[in-house]
């Protein structure tokens, strides 16, 4: 990054920064619509419950090179075709971005932002489902760079744009 010292900037000018401002909890919502009769399901189970994982991402220029990007994770859980639970995060941070190619700005907002993001959706999903009364669980690293390779080979080949869904 270029220096500034008494107002003047040491170095490029143009150089490529990456900023990480902040991180938060845009939204969260934990649900067990059939609870308390479901944890007697769970307690005499013979088959694994079904889980399934919906992600997604978005991005909003907020001028003067600060994006929000919010990484949105929703965990439901089934049990004999019935909802044990719904654990929904939208984690989000704010970064600055500036000085690179449109190739490598989009790389940033599609790889780079979502992996530094989904440790703490991840984290926040766990203390949600624990806390709701369930089993631990533990959701697999994601490979970010792996999808937004599939999705830009996809644009590159005229093909629609995938959802980031699990």
């Amino acid at each position: 990054m270029a220096e500034v010292t008494n107002g003047q900037t040491n170095g490029p000018a143009n150089q490529p920064q990456l900023m990480l401002q902040k991180i938060y909890v845009k939204d969260v919502s934990f649900e067990a619509p059939n609870a308390p009769q479901i944890f007697q399901d769970v307690a005499e189970l013979t088959e694994a419950p079904q889980v399934q994982l919906n992600l997604s991402q978005r991005a909003t220029g907020l001028g003067n090179d600060m994006y929000e990007v919010v990484l949105s994770l929703t965990l439901t859980c089934t049990v004999n075709e019935r909802t044990a639970y719904l654990a929904e995060v939208h984690q989000a941070g704010l970064f600055g971005i500036a000085g690179f190619s449109e190739a490598d700005h989009a790389s940033i907002i599609g790889s780079y932002c979502p992996n530094l993001l989904f440790p703490y959706a991840r984290h926040t999903i766990s203390t949600l489902v624990q806390e709701g009364g369930f089993p631990p669980f533990l959701l697999q690293p994601i490979n970010f760079e792996a999808l937004y390779a599939e999705q830009a080979r996809r644009m590159a080949g005229g093909g629609e744009a995938p959802t980031l869904n699990s």
